[in-house]
This record gives C-alpha cells, structure tokens and sequence, in this order.
C-alpha cells in the first residue's frame, strides 16, 4: 500500500461517518442529536457541511500527526507506518493534503 491509497482509505472512513452522522435512519449517537435538532432541510445541508469539514480536518491532523508534521497534543514525532507486507508508508502529508485540500479535495 502506498501512501495515497492509505489516505483513501481514510477518506472512505470520513464518507462513512458521515453518512453514520447524517443519514435518516443512522443508529449513531451523532445521528440521534442531529435529528432531536428538528433541522429544515437546508439546515441539514448545512449541518452535514460542517460535519465533513470537521471529520476531514481532523483525519488531516491525525495523518499530519502520525507523520511526524504536526504534533499530537505535546509531542510531534514520526511513527512509522507500514503495511501488513511491512512496507513502510512514505508520503503521507502530501498525500493527505492533496486528497483533503489539493484538487482531489475540491
């Protein structure tokens, strides 16, 4: 696995808690304060909106911080990450931000 299909796969993991935060019928925690809300329509819109920008900056930070670009509280350090072959992931914060905020992003 190399560095951008690691980051897709975190960015298929932000879909699926939005869809768990925002979908009528979502069993999630989240979901059930999202609708007690009573939202219009285009509340809800809204809501889902700063709902993505709040799961995607924080896979951004999280990515950020396993590779040792931004700190995780107090510490910034690199972990390294590998796949199941041991392959190390290289890449990640460009990968991360080209995904969340570069074209793909858009």
């Amino acid at each position: 696995m190399d560095a951008k299909e690691f980051v897709a796969n975190w960015d298929a993991l932000r879909a699926e808690l939005l869809a768990a935060f925002m979908a009528p019928d979502a069993a999630s925690e989240v979901a059930a304060k999202v609708r007690a809300m009573g939202l219009s329509a285009e509340q809800s819109v809204q809501m889902q909106g700063v709902l993505d920008t709040v799961v995607k900056d924080t896979m951004v930070a999280l990515l950020l911080g396993l590779d040792g670009e931004a700190s995780i509280g107090d510490s910034q350090q690199a972990f390294t990450i590998t796949d199941e072959d041991g392959t190390v992931i290289q890449g990640i914060e460009e990968a991360a931000w080209e995904r969340f905020h570069g074209a793909a992003g858009q």
